[in-house]
């Protein structure tokens, strides 16, 4: 599916942007200065956020993928008669548009 792909190249995405700020956390290990402990203190905070925020969007974006594939394999008249409903309105109103 086109969103679950497009989910998994936020997640790699962010990841290698996890793994580039922890590389610079560790760079910056031997400043001692009050302000890079803080800005480090900081990052590393954000880093533990943004890898528990990206766990649960993955999860999520898994469990709506099953849900809908689910959905759509039980239901596929049901699937085809929404999809050709909102095509139809989508059609309607781009030839309104043009008048």
């Amino acid at each position: 599916m086109k969103t679950e792909a497009h989910v998994e190249s936020i997640v790699k995405d962010l990841k290698h942007l996890g793994r580039d700020a922890e590389d610079l956390v560790k760079a910056t290990a031997g400043d001692l200065s009050d302000k890079a402990r803080e800005a480090r203190s900081r990052l590393v905070s954000a880093l533990e956020a943004a890898r528990q925020s990206c766990s649960e969007l993955q999860e999520k974006a898994r469990n709506g993928a099953r849900a809908t594939d689910k959905l759509i394999r039980h239901n596929p008249y049901q699937t085809a008669g929404i999809a050709f409903g909102i095509g139809l309105l989508i059609g309607v109103l781009a030839t309104i548009r043009k008048s």
